[in-house]
């Protein structure tokens, strides 16, 4: 067996492609501590800053006093405590939903879910550029599995009138994690409701940073449940935590709670997390200072970036995306990148298209406009 595997990661190395893990000695912050080297972190995704706030640790350590580190069951057997559930229907309410339903984590909620809604005689159709877990979803879902063209509402009508399945679903990113553009929700919404088609948007890197109250993309645009039906959101970006949800009406969460099978056997996350994610909430309603000074940041960085000349995507999330195309340049750039003290993704197939890889930064509420400038410099120089 190792001789096989082994063959394959030579060739994935070879071709610049290998992954390497990266130990952090530290907390998520926006400095880090990396092999004893202070950092500054332009590639975590907590968006708002809340992955160390202190008001949040207290919550957490207080759930803790309560329901202790465990849950010990799955949410059907014994698992789904008083903390988890004051959740969900708090989530239900900032989503103007009649219910939600978590999720241990973002990947098993989208495969939970299109498992749960389509079968052997539908049609799931998906962004060509959709998360990995999506994907996933819709392959093993065993419906007959289709993609669309990024963004493209005529593609996705041509393709949904071709089809005669029982049931159809329409599913897309809210904001698109490798190139942080937006799905045009509005429009697949009326694609689909002409089709007779549900839609589902995972909304993972637009909840809490996108919408006057940080409910995310649906809220931005404006859309109603009969639009959206299937919202889901994950709580380990902007909200600082752990975990995922499924937010719609009682028809869907019940089905799911039926249905979905990486809900029914699995542990329920630890109650303590729940906790701490309802203090996080009131923290991403109250204090709209940090998406404003968010924002703030991702225009400074996206005027300087164009200043220098970066060959920045079309993004005003705080997934900046700066193309480089050669595998090798990139890994080289990302080097020199981390010996000046900073930290960004580099991106590479099969994670986005051959010929389009890019560092990913992605920028925070806690960032200072002198580390912006900072980056930038370093950036320029490399």
């Amino acid at each position: 067996m190792d001789s096989l595997l082994l063959q394959n990661l030579e060739k994935r190395k070879q071709n610049n492609l290998y992954r390497t893990r990266v130990t952090v000695d530290s907390g998520c912050a926006e400095k880090i501590s990396v092999k004893g080297q202070q950092v500054h972190n332009f590639c975590s995704n907590d968006y708002l800053g809340l992955a160390d706030n202190k008001t949040i640790a207290n919550a957490f350590k207080q759930g803790i006093e309560t329901y202790g580190v465990g849950s010990g069951a799955s949410h059907l057997i014994s698992g789904h405590s008083k903390a988890h559930h004051e959740l969900e229907e708090q989530l239900a309410e900032f989503t103007g939903r009649p219910k939600a339903l978590l999720f241990s984590s973002g990947y098993m909620a989208n495969m939970g879910v299109i498992g749960a809604l389509v079968g052997r005689s539908d049609l799931v159709l998906e962004d060509y550029l959709n998360h990995a877990s999506l994907l996933d979803g819709g392959l093993l879902s065993r419906a007959s599995f289709k993609r669309f063209k990024h963004r493209d509402t005529a593609d996705l009508q041509q393709k949904l009138a071709q089809s005669n399945a029982p049931r159809k679903l329409v599913v897309t990113d809210g904001v698109f994690s490798m190139d942080g553009d937006l799905a045009p929700l509005k429009d697949l919404a009326a694609v689909a409701q002409q089709n007779n088609a549900w839609l589902m948007a995972d909304d993972a890197h637009g909840f809490g940073v996108l919408g006057k109250t940080g409910a995310g993309l649906v809220e931005d645009q404006n859309l109603s449940i009969d639009e959206v039906p299937v919202l889901m959101g994950t709580l380990g970006k902007a909200f600082g935590t752990y975990g995922a949800f499924v937010a719609g009406s009682e028809a869907l969460i019940e089905t799911l709670v039926q249905f979905s099978r990486s809900y029914i056997y699995t542990t329920a996350p630890p109650p303590a997390v729940a906790v701490a994610t309802m203090a996080s909430l009131q923290l991403v309603k109250s204090e709209q200072w940090r998406r404003d000074k968010l924002n703030q940041l991702i225009s400074r960085f996206r005027q300087g970036a164009q200043q220098i000349g970066l060959n920045i995507m079309d993004s005003n999330t705080p997934i900046q995306p700066i193309l480089v195309g050669s595998d090798e340049k990139l890994l080289e750039i990302n080097h020199r990148l981390i010996e000046q003290g900073f930290m960004v993704g580099a991106i590479r197939p099969p994670t986005v298209p051959e010929g389009t890889g890019r560092l990913r930064v992605t920028l925070c509420t806690n960032h200072s406009e002198q580390q912006i400038d900072a980056l930038l410099d370093a950036l320029d120089q490399c």
